[in-house]
């Protein structure tokens, strides 16, 4: 089973049949305190996926022998596990017919190992699954623990939703960085962006009154997304 070894420890299964990403992707996630194992059809991804006790599954969608559409179907019927797809194409079509089809999140390739690790700790903390690790983040001021879900700024805890909770520790996880609204949409809201949803502006905006009292931790992109600076 995939727990047996060494339970403390998240596994992860990746079906994908591009073996260099595989190798990648374990030693990446390894190094993140996770085991991931790799097969690369889906045949085999739906056997492993089923028999095997996996905390989530990162599902290609061009697969050999069975596609990951297919794949994510057959599991959906047996098996309540968290699932991440990954495409190469760049069509939304396949992301919404993922998301419809039981998928809890969807990654466009090429992608950056990080995102892909920010959306993995999403989906898990979502399912109730991250509570086994238990982390802390510090940037500047701020404190985040993942473990218990608490915010500090300094010797005061912040109030969050759970949803206010998610953004700003998937924004410190990529601190530095610029997020698309598209790409904290999909991860936190699980739904595409439109050009007319201003539910995550309204999410950012109540996160920056309780966190900054006239900082700037959370930075807008105009026209890109948001991007956290840990130092004002």
């Amino acid at each position: 089973m995939a727990l047996a070894d060494n339970s403390e420890k998240l596994t992860l299964l990746l079906v994908d049949d591009d073996a260099e990403l595989c190798n990648m992707m374990k030693e990446f996630f390894g190094e993140n305190g996770y085991r991931l194992e790799t097969v690369h059809n889906g045949r085999d991804g739906l056997t492993h996926a089923v028999e095997d006790h996996y905390d989530l599954v990162i599902l290609d969608v061009m697969l050999p022998t069975i596609n990951g559409f297919t794949v994510l179907h057959q599991l959906r019927r047996r098996r309540d596990v968290p699932v991440i797809m990954l495409t190469a194409r760049t069509g939304p079509q396949d992301r919404i017919q993922g998301l419809e089809g039981g998928a809890d999140d969807y990654l466009p390739k090429p992608f950056d190992p990080d995102e892909l690790l920010a959306r993995v700790r999403a989906v898990l903390r979502r399912s109730g699954k991250l509570a086994m690790e238990g982390s802390s983040q510090i940037a500047g001021e701020i404190r985040i623990n993942s473990h218990t879900r608490e915010v500090w700024k300094g010797s005061k805890l912040i109030d969050l939703t759970s949803v206010e909770f998610d953004i700003l520790d998937l924004l410190v996880r990529s601190a530095g960085r610029i997020l698309a609204r598209d790409e904290i949409t999909a991860a936190i809201l699980d739904r595409e962006a439109t050009p007319y949803d201003r539910s995550l502006d309204v999410h950012i905006s109540h996160l920056r009154k309780k966190l900054e009292g006239g900082g700037n931790y959370i930075q807008t992109i105009r026209g890109v997304g948001y991007v956290f600076t840990r130092s004002r």
